[in-house]
């Protein structure tokens, strides 16, 4: 999930507030952990899991309107845990695949496992932040 590209203060100005519920999923801690700090940094209540187990359950606890998950993890991959959430989980919900793989098989399988936007790492900060507010819109009037 490595999004940083740019200083987050450089571009706070012209994004408005992300006023949501944030789950993000990346085997890789640094990664996560890094972009869910930027996140809260918009106004995003971010809660980070490193495996789709365990962000199964945070998921019915927390009731995310949006996740970005990895698509490769040990256990069950992003595209297993955007199954199980959409047969479970909090309507409505966006998710979007952050993944190093661009192909267009990636792309069908991402959008079968149902999920809104699939971005290849390293998406620009831009790009993210972009999607996420088209998300608000979504969310506002879903």
């Amino acid at each position: 999930m490595t999004v940083i590209q740019e200083n987050p203060e450089t571009i706070l100005d012209a994004v408005a507030p992300l006023h949501m519920r944030i789950l993000c999923v990346d085997d890789n801690h640094d990664a996560a952990d890094s972009l869910a700090e930027i996140l809260r940094i918009y106004g995003a209540d971010v809660r980070v899991c490193y495996d789709g187990i365990v962000a199964l359950t945070e998921a019915e606890d927390f009731s995310p309107q949006v996740g970005i998950f990895d698509i490769h993890m040990p256990g069950f991959d992003g595209c297993e845990l955007a199954r199980r959430i959409r047969s479970h989980g909090p309507s409505p919900l966006f998710l979007i695949a952050m993944t190093g793989v661009s192909d267009d098989y990636a792309r069908q399988r991402t959008k079968a496992a149902g999920f809104d936007v699939h971005l290849t790492k390293a998406a620009p900060l831009e790009v993210l932040l972009n999607q996420l507010a088209d998300c608000s819109r979504w969310l506002s009037h879903p």
